[in-house]
């Protein structure tokens, strides 16, 4: 089998220094796009460096640190990247985000779970600097083919949407070159740019980053519920439920509660087609 369970998570972690300045957060931002109207007050914390804050979905292209990349290359990992799906997404912060800094980055394994016809792989990078702990994060790849070894399966929740009105509804569109800018963050994969390689995978035409929809939704419950202080969240998860392409609009339903935000994400012009799932911001 190609994924050898016991020996990934018994391989020894990799850690790799990474640095980042406030022109990386600044494009960061941008291209989830943050900037419009360009001379907003609320968005110039996201553009202009004398007034920055980090959005903490940052922490998943900090110096372009080794997360999936150096977790699909771990020992006992051995897979073919055409059935490697970003599954789910999640960040936990230990305190607020410096604008740039240096960080010692240090990724595992952190669980293998057999799903029958696949495997899901828990991609854990933790990264501190002098000061402390500064995020940890965890990506779930799905990889098609890859299970029915008899192995844990995991765990399967899924989250319940509120039986009541959402407190909050936004609409983000997506512009047409928005994932050229993010992939500059560092996710070059073909996938977002390229429509001779997206019509291989089965697209008419390159999807937008899970990730990016991951940030966008994350600025919106920012702005929109948490009054703009990018400093109260404490953590974010999500599953990616769907694609979205450039061109599109997310709507974003928000539902408070006591410490946290449960979030639904879906493609307005594709009749509400969910993007984001089991999506919960928790906060201060």
């Amino acid at each position: 089998m190609p994924i050898d369970a016991a020996k990934a998570l018994a391989a020894e972690p990799r850690s790799a220094e990474i640095a980042w300045d406030h022109k990386d957060v600044q494009l960061y931002h941008l291209g989830l796009g943050a900037g419009s109207p360009a001379t907003d007050p609320a968005e110039l914390r996201y553009t202009l460096e004398s007034r920055l804050h980090v959005l903490p979905s940052f922490a998943t292209v900090a110096g372009a640190g080794m997360g999936v990349v150096g977790g699909l290359s771990a020992p006992g990992i051995d897979i073919d990247l055409a059935a490697v799906l970003h599954g789910g997404q999640s960040v936990t912060l230990h305190r607020p985000l410096p604008t740039g800094g240096r960080a010692v980055s240090t990724s595992r394994v952190a669980a293998v779970y057999d799903k029958g016809k696949a495997a899901i792989l828990v991609l854990r990078s933790e990264a501190a600097d002098d000061e402390g702990p500064l995020w940890t994060s965890d990506a779930q790849i799905f990889v098609r083919g890859e299970g029915g070894w008899g192995g844990d399966r995991g765990p399967s929740e899924r989250l319940e949407l509120p039986g009541r009105e959402p407190d909050k509804t936004v609409e983000r569109p997506i512009r047409e070159e928005q994932a050229l800018l993010y992939r500059l963050s560092g996710d070059w994969n073909p996938l977002h740019a390229d429509p001779e390689f997206a019509a291989l995978a089965g697209f008419d035409r390159p999807i937008l980053h899970g990730l990016c929809s991951y940030g966008m939704t994350l600025k919106a419950v920012v702005d929109t519920v948490l009054g703009g202080d990018v400093t109260r969240v404490r953590a974010y998860r999500t599953r990616f439920a769907g694609i979205v392409f450039p061109g599109e609009t997310l709507r974003i339903r928000m539902w408070a509660g006591d410490g946290r935000v449960q979030v639904a994400v879906t493609a307005v012009e594709r009749d509400d087609a969910p993007v984001l799932a089991d999506t919960v911001v928790e906060h201060s």
